[in-house]
This record gives structure tokens, C-alpha cells and sequence, in this order.
């Protein structure tokens, strides 16, 4: 048997995702062999990260600085922008450097059996970055890259429909995407083929 602060450390780390409780001992039992080398970096990373991450006010994405790194960077087109349900999303995405424009995170998706509403996702600033009465505008595509799952779809049409109203040319994924498929476990072939094949929403 463990001691409790190993078991706990076990515990911990089994909660994060991809990583079971089998999983999660032998990362432990790897801490612990090297603990002069890893544990102090682990720490250090881990503390770094809590004092310093933010979300971004643009387009809510995860980083160290507000606006976030992306969003700063000025060769990115700030034209189009690619609508996505969680920063995991976004962070697959521009991982396989396809996208040059910028990204919007929803935080969620539309669901009625989890009770989540248009009110509860990030939609309000969506509109407010394309309706130049907002102080928004120049904005000439929108990229719906929802997961192809009921409630992402779901998602994809209803901002579809708010979006008509504006002067935006509409697209959405290829469904070349595995029906119940999440982006975030996509190879980059598929998500290159994905983006390349984006078309109008119907």
C-alpha cells in the first residue's frame, strides 16, 4: 500500500482527463523516482500557470496575457473568424496552422437536456465583434467549427440564423469530420482537410 499522500497525488491526477487510475499511478511512480529533477519542475510549471493564466477579453481563449497571444498578433486576419465550442478546440485547430484569422470561444454548446441556452455561451461578444453599431464590423467570414455532434449542430444553426442579419459570408467545417467526432482528438490531416473543405451553411 501507498502512503496517503501518494494515494492522494494518485487520486488527483486520475481526475485529469485521458488519464485513469492505472494511468495516474504510474505517473506518480515516475514522479517519485525522479523527484529531485521532475517534482521541483511540475511544481514550478504548475505554479507559474495558476498566478498567470487569464482569459482572453477578445475572444476568450486561455493564455498568460490579455489579449491572449493570438488575438495580438498582428499577421492574423482579422477578417475571419473561427467560431469554436471550447479553447481545446481552438488550441487543435491552430496547432495545425491552417487558419490564419482569429478564433471565438463559445464555452460551451446549446443543449436542452444540460439546460444550457443561447444566454449561457459566450454569443453576446460574437455579436457585438461583427455588428459595427456594437463598435464591432470588418468582419467578411465567419467559420462555424462546431463538433459534429446533435448539440453542436444545434449550435451551428442557431448562429447561423443570428449571424443572417449581418454582411458576413457564413461557413462551417466539411463534414468530413466523424459524425460524434470532437476536435480536439482529430489528427491534423483531418482537420486540414475540414478547413480547406469549408463551405456555405445552408
Amino acid at each position: 500500500m501507498a502512503s496517503q499522500e501518494i494515494e492522494a497525488l494518485a487520486s488527483a491526477l486520475s481526475r485529469l482527463p485521458g488519464l485513469g487510475p492505472r494511468s495516474a499511478r504510474r505517473a506518480v511512480l515516475w514522479l517519485v523516482k525522479r523527484r529531485e529533477q521532475a517534482l521541483p519542475q511540475l511544481l514550478d510549471a504548475l505554479e507559474g500557470v495558476r498566478d498567470s493564466l487569464v482569459e482572453c477579453e477578445i475572444c476568450g481563449n486561455i493564455d498568460t496575457r490579455n489579449p491572449c497571444g493570438i488575438c495580438a498578433d498582428p499577421r492574423r486576419d482579422t477578417k475571419s473568424i473561427c467560431v469554436v465550442e471550447d479553447v481545446s478546440d481552438l488550441w487543435a485547430l491552430d496547432r495545425a496552422k491552417l487558419f490564419t484569422g482569429t478564433y471565438h470561444v463559445l464555452g460551451g454548446k446549446l443543449s436542452a437536456l444540460d439546460g444550457v441556452r443561447p444566454e449561457d455561451l459566450n454569443i453576446a461578444s460574437l455579436m457585438d465583434r461583427v455588428d459595427p453599431g456594437a463598435g464591432g464590423g470588418g468582419v467578411d467570414e465567419i467559420v462555424l467549427a462546431m463538433n459534429a455532434t446533435l448539440e453542436g449542430q444545434t449550435t451551428a444553426h442557431y448562429l447561423a440564423e443570428r449571424l443572417e442579419e449581418y454582411p458576413v459570408r457564413i461557413t462551417q467545417l466539411a463534414h468530413g469530420l466523424p459524425v460524434g467526432g470532437e476536435l480536439d482528438y482529430l489528427d491534423e490531416g483531418t482537420l486540414a482537410q475540414a478547413l480547406r473543405a469549408r463551405r456555405p451553411v445552408d
